[in-house]
């Protein structure tokens, strides 16, 4: 069960453009909702980052593990803390989260080789 992890990402990123287009006031107000609550605060951007990893995983959602793989990486994330969200997911998700716990990793792997090039 391999998923391109990049072309999923960038699937999110084109419904997310066609959905601004098509829904605008809706998607301005859902953007304005992620940059309020991923904002600096008692918890950095980069924790609260892993956190919506750790629901998407537990959510079963590709696209959300994509995303916010991606942003975690951005943010600085290493290998260890997306293992340690994984263990967090699993925790809450039981075993289906072992499973999307694991494509997160594959998911990292993915995108860092990306960014390394």
């Amino acid at each position: 069960m391999t998923k391109d992890f990049i072309q999923i990402g960038q699937d999110v990123r084109n419904g997310s453009r066609a959905l601004r287009e098509a829904a605008p006031e809706a998607m301005k107000a859902f953007a304005a909702l992620a940059q309020a609550a991923t904002a600096a605060g008692a918890l950095d951007t980069k924790t609260k980052e892993l956190i919506a990893l750790a629901i998407g995983i537990a959510g079963r959602c590709d696209g959300c593990i994509a995303h916010h793989t991606r942003v975690a990486l951005q943010l600085g994330a290493t290998r260890e803390e997306i293992a340690e969200t994984v263990a967090v997911a699993i925790y809450m998700g039981g075993g289906p989260s072992s499973i999307y716990g694991a494509e997160a990793l594959r998911a990292y792997d993915q995108l860092a080789a990306q960014a390394a090039r």
